[in-house]
């Protein structure tokens, strides 16, 4: 063969591979960056001359541009179904911020409890999943309601959400721990809540304990937390742990457990997400 013909097949080579690499990269992290005008502008012509190649009878240029067009088209095809979202947490040690009430202290458990207590009804969590604290709380017995996290030593000696305490100390041991919570909601919890963080996670240092109002201020990688507001201003990625008021809600990561929280930030289920459906209005639980 000539050199013009060896020159042509290197040409051929060149541009059918060259969409081997892009392939490889759509698998792992998907084509949002990927113009869908150019890969269908690309398309057509390489379809057209691949037309031209079967006019000419031209072999090289049938075959390569045949090749071509099917690499595009699995291109489109995988732009079009980017892979399951993960959570990317690299080799580097995570900063990793964790709400206190529903996520690690059953703040919750015991507020019901005192209400009950004080009123002789029997609510349960489940009730509330399944009804909504609106439905459940009279009119007029609401402001009594919100008023029992505000009680002196409430936070003294709530429980432990199971698996917290495990959880968090295995991430500690690559990962940096922050405790944060929104304290600045009942202001008179300040020393009951870090006695017990001292009590219960004694390997969390003081300098990583944040009481804090709005966590948009909080500088880190991810936050875990059951209000889904305060996602809103975080820069990091939210996990939401699920609660009796928040089960109704869309999240882009959910953990129903602790077990989970580890699963999503190893990569294991990343896609774990609540259902479609419509959230709850009232939520009256400010110790949140």
């Amino acid at each position: 063969m000539s050199v013009t013909a060896y020159i042509g097949i290197v040409a051929a080579f060149c541009t059918t591979v060259a969409f081997v690499p892009q392939i490889v990269k759509l698998r792992k992290q998907g084509g949002k960056d990927l113009s869908y005008p150019m890969l269908f502008l690309y398309l057509a012509g390489v379809l057209l001359w691949l037309i031209y190649g079967v006019q000419v009878h031209a072999t090289a240029v049938v075959w390569a541009n045949a090749l071509t067009g099917v690499l595009v088209l699995v291109s489109i095809v995988l732009k079009a179904n980017p892979p399951a979202r993960k959570l990317d947490t690299g080799e580097r040690r995570l900063r990793i911020a964790v709400d206190m009430d529903e996520v690690i202290a059953d703040a919750f458990g015991k507020h019901l409890h005192h209400y009950n207590r004080s009123v002789g009804t029997n609510l349960t969590p489940q009730l509330v999943t399944e009804k909504g604290l609106g439905a459940l709380i009279p009119v007029e017995q609401r402001q009594e309601f919100s008023s029992i996290p505000h009680s002196e030593g409430f936070f003294a000696d709530v429980a432990l959400i199971p698996g917290s305490r495990e959880a968090l100390l295995e991430l500690s041991r690559n990962h940096d721990i922050f405790i944060t919570s929104a304290a600045m909601e009942v202001p008179s919890s300040f020393a009951d809540k870090f006695a017990w963080l001292e009590t219960h996670f004694p390997f969390i240092p003081p300098s990583r304990i944040v009481f804090c109002g709005d966590k948009g201020i909080i500088n880190a990688d991810v936050l875990i937390d059951d209000r889904s507001r305060h996602f809103k201003g975080f820069r990091g990625t939210g996990i939401l742990f699920t609660a009796p008021h928040n089960v109704a809600e869309t999240a882009g990561f959910r953990a129903n457990n602790w077990n989970d929280v580890l699963e999503i930030l190893e990569g294991v289920q990343p896609g774990k997400a609540g259902a479609e459906a419509f959230s709850r209005k009232l939520s009256m639980n400010p110790a949140g």
